[in-house]
């Protein structure tokens, strides 16, 4: 792990290091803004919300064994986090298109920090649903709104890099909340004893936030906001964004059902210990994870001089790439099932910077929270909402390996839907106002 650390260290000083020199107009820097320390905080406040959120599915089989309840129950849990997060995330868009995102921002972490701790006191199954919902409101607050400050501190050819440092945090603080759980658990033998932990740094982060002050919206936007691209209603009709989200959808539905099932499909089916399954996912995840999230934004925005395609292509053909990986991880055994894992890990976790900046690139600045908000939305609603239920129905009433298959079918959906959307990706201007090469965007 150290030679994954000292890369992805590099890569960062190279690219904040840059920024102040080049990328920041005079109004920025004589308001003593400094966009690498927002960019710190906010991906320090992601790496909270990954643990917090992955803890309860290192030690959900000794949840279920304490509250006796069917894997399909345990699926819905999961579930009704995902519905509320996808239905308060519209409501938050909206607030911070008109108010202060960074007031939005420290009222959401504080919340889901709040509701963190109070599942260490959580004795029935009935108020564990409860704090899931909590945890949904409060972590929509910020995921709906994170990007899109980080899209403001950082200009176009840079937003897919800036983005991968933040969403290196989806890997790797999933996997610490896979190993922190699996190991304070075994510990302490208790599965509440890692909650007493989650909620203190996720404050303290909200507190530092305050006193960072907001970029200008859209201060390094270069395509003009036509109706398809600046106003609400043109969002329905702009098919940049919504292949992008639809792709993104299909590829969050395999990623939600394998973050929930695979520790307890390692423990189930190929007979590690729930110490063992957790510590094998959770670091697969997250050296895996560092890599992918650092490859793809680096990638990708270096292709986007070439074509501007890049964010779209660099996706799809991932993604096609990981369907006969995943295929090994569900179906081998052995060293060959390990290899298949990390593999598929990494051709899905490749994408989270890229289709997060095409979606961010596809619309103009003042409607971009709702934008994302009404990404979050779809993405959970055909995506991460029901995954977790539908493998845990398919397992109950055939095999957990059978439920998992449902993922495979959802990234070759996500690959063809990627594919299909390069067509509609807007040509940005990148390098002393000549715009990235391609055919002009149906969109912008």
């Amino acid at each position: 792990m150290a030679h994954v650390w000292r890369s992805a260290g590099s890569h960062f000083r190279n690219l904040t290091s840059a920024l102040p020199a080049c990328y920041i107009p005079p109004s920025v820097v004589s308001s003593k803004f400094h966009p690498r320390a927002a960019l710190i905080v906010l991906t320090a406040l992601n790496l909270v919300n990954y643990i917090d959120r992955s803890v309860l599915f290192a030690v959900q089989p000794m949840v279920q064994a304490e509250f006796h309840r069917s894997d399909a129950d345990f699926g819905l849990l999961s579930s009704a986090f995902f519905i509320v997060y996808m239905c308060t995330a519209p409501f938050i868009g909206a607030l911070a298109d008109r108010y202060s995102r960074k007031n939005i921002i420290v009222a959401g972490a504080v919340l889901w920090s709040i509701a963190t701790l109070l599942t260490a006191i959580t004795y029935n199954f009935k108020v564990l649903f409860f704090r899931h919902m909590l945890v949904g409101i409060g972590e929509a607050s910020f995921c709906t709104i994170s990007p899109t400050v980080i899209a403001d501190l950082f200009p176009e050819k840079m937003r897919g890099r800036a983005l991968a440092i933040f969403y290196l945090t989806l890997p790797f603080g999933t996997a610490l909340g896979y190993i922190l759980g699996g190991t304070v658990s075994a510990h302490y033998n208790s599965w509440r004893a890692p909650f007493y932990m989650g909620a203190a740094p996720g404050i303290v982060l909200a507190a530092v936030f305050i006193f960072l002050p907001e970029p200008e919206r859209g201060q390094f936007d270069s395509i003009v906001e036509t109706p398809e691209r600046g106003t609400i209603l043109g969002l329905a009709r702009n098919p940049a964004f919504w292949t992008a989200t639809l792709g993104m959808a299909m590829m969050t539905f395999a990623l939600g059902g394998l973050q929930v099932w695979m520790p307890t499909f390692l423990h189930r089916d190929h007979g590690y210990s729930l110490k063992d399954a957790n510590w094998i996912f959770g670091i697969s995840t997250a050296a895996t994870g560092i890599l992918a999230a650092l490859a793809g934004g680096w990638v990708s925005d270096y292709l986007l001089r070439y074509t501007r395609t890049a964010y779209y292509l660099v996706s799809a053909v991932s993604l096609a790439l990981g369907i006969p990986a995943m295929w090994i991880a569900l179906y081998a055994t052995g060293n060959r099932m390990l290899t298949g894992v990390v593999i598929a890990e990494f051709l899905l976790l490749i994408n989270t910077s890229p289709l997060n900046a095409a979606v961010i690139d596809s619309v103009g600045a003042h409607i971009r929270a709702t934008a994302v908000a009404v990404e979050i939305f779809t993405i959970h609603l055909l995506g991460d909402a029901f995954s977790p239920w539908v493998i845990g129905y398919l397992s109950d009433h055939h095999s957990l390996g059978a439920g998992l298959f449902a993922t495979i079918v959802a990234i070759a959906l996500s690959a063809g839907i990627l594919f299909y959307g390069m067509r509609f990706a807007p040509a940005l201007r990148l390098n002393n106002g000549e715009a990235s090469r391609g055919p002009s965007a149906a969109s912008s």
